[in-house]
């Protein structure tokens, strides 16, 4: 089994990155916000999960073991392969996963594009007593926050690949999701970016308002 790779980042592309690994180039599959962190010349490490199939073998990174660790206790739920397990990450961190999990809360596996009701239903079934939160306090409180450090990076890296610094980005979008608090609490990536650059953009129309003035 590969644990982990540690070497270069060769490439970073949409969903997938390549680390030269002693003159060896390995590929993997990532959630936006693994990608996110990894830059292309930089040493990087990241730990992998290998999915073996009859015809093929894949490797997905993960930024932290406890990722790696919920999306492997994923794999075992009937009728989730690893590009689902893949999105639920993509969407939830590992924590708000087994938040989810414990809490028995359905809805909040629905958020992952591909899960439908009943998918969701299945995956609070066969995940309870398997994913418990490791965090301390109030499990229900805890939910929210957590659904706020997932959508973020995601975001960030969107509005990044657009031409913005991150700094810029992290900065506009929390100054959008201030004005449309119910956009945020949705949690959806899509809506928060779409949210997030029609507010950059009354913003520069105002800009341009007060100079003819």
């Amino acid at each position: 089994m590969i644990s982990f790779l540690r070497g270069p980042v060769a490439h970073v592309g949409l969903s997938s990155c390549v680390v030269d690994v002693n003159g060896v180039g390995m590929s993997f599959w990532a959630t936006p916000q693994t990608l996110a962190g990894l830059r292309v010349g930089e040493e990087a490490t990241v730990h992998t999960s290998l999915v073996v199939r009859e015809d093929s073998l894949t490797l997905f990174g993960f930024a932290a073991p406890e990722e790696r660790e919920v999306f492997e206790v994923l794999l075992g739920v009937s009728g989730v392969g690893p590009r689902l397990a893949l999105a639920v990450l993509a969407v939830h961190t590992p924590e708000a996963v087994r938040v989810a999990a414990h809490t028995e809360d359905a809805k909040a596996f629905t958020k992952v594009p591909g899960i439908g009701p009943k998918v969701g239903a299945r995956l609070v079934l066969e995940l309870k007593g398997k994913l418990v939160p490791l965090g301390s306090g109030d499990v229900h409180a805890a939910a929210p926050a957590q659904a706020d450090a997932a959508w973020k990076p995601q975001v960030i890296a969107a509005m990044a690949s657009l031409g913005w610094s991150e700094k810029d980005a992290a900065s506009s979008i929390d100054k959008a999701m201030a004005d449309a608090p119910e956009i945020a609490e949705a949690g959806s990536v899509p809506e928060i970016l779409r949210a997030t650059l029609r507010w950059l953009g009354q913003g520069a129309r105002a800009v341009k308002a007060g100079a003819r003035g």
